[in-house]
C-alpha cells in the first residue's frame, strides 16, 4: 500500500511541479516573463520592386509566430519586437552554355532585421537574411516569381524564427 501511496505522490509532483515541456517548434521562450511579439511592416527599399512581396514577408513571419508560439503578436509595443526592410530584389545570370548564353538565373532576397528584446536585452541583434533560388533563364521571371519568391518567403521567416525565439 505503502508503494502506491509513494508512486501517487511522485506522479502528483512530476504533474504539478515540472515546468519541463518538449516541443517540436524548437521555440525557446519563457512565456511567464516573455507574453508577446510586435512584428512591423517590412517595407520594400529594393532598387528592384516585387509589389507583392512586402505584405507575403509581414504575413508569413506573423503567421509563423502565431502557429509556433503561444505569444501574442502586435504590430508594435511587445515583449519582442521585430523590424527590418527588403533591401534587395536581384536577378542575376548563373551557368553560362557553349554557346555564351545564361542557362539559369538566380533571384536572390535580401532582408535586414533589427531584432529587440526587451525582457533579455543582450539577446537583440541586427542581421542581414539572403536567399535565393535558380530557375532556367529561358523563363522569364514574371512566370515563376511568385513560387520562387514563395519559397524564400518560407525560408527567411523560419531563420528569422530560429534567432529569435528557438536560438538554434
Amino acid at each position: 500500500m505503502a508503494y502506491k501511496s509513494l508512486c501517487a505522490g511522485l506522479l502528483f509532483l512530476l504533474l504539478t511541479g515540472c515546468s519541463i515541456s518538449y516541443k517540436f517548434n524548437g521555440a525557446n521562450i519563457n512565456y511567464q516573463t516573455t507574453r508577446s511579439i510586435s512584428i512591423a511592416d517590412f517595407p520594400n527599399n529594393a532598387p528592384m520592386v516585387n509589389p507583392s512581396l512586402s505584405n507575403n514577408l509581414t504575413e508569413n513571419i506573423r503567421d509563423l509566430f502565431q502557429r509556433q508560439t503561444r505569444l501574442q503578436v502586435l504590430r508594435k509595443g511587445g515583449d519582442l519586437e521585430i523590424e527590418g526592410e527588403i533591401v534587395g530584389y536581384d536577378v542575376t545570370q548563373g551557368a553560362i552554355a557553349a554557346n555564351s548564353y545564361a542557362t539559369e538565373a538566380k533571384l536572390t532576397i535580401r532582408v535586414t532585421v533589427h531584432f529587440t528584446n526587451n525582457i533579455y536585452p543582450e539577446q537583440s541583434f541586427d542581421k542581414t537574411y539572403t536567399a535565393y533560388q535558380t530557375y532556367n533563364a529561358s523563363m522569364l521571371l514574371s512566370d515563376v516569381q511568385e513560387e520562387l519568391c514563395a519559397a524564400m518567403i518560407t525560408e527567411i521567416s523560419e531563420n528569422i524564427y530560429n534567432d529569435t525565439v528557438a536560438k538554434w
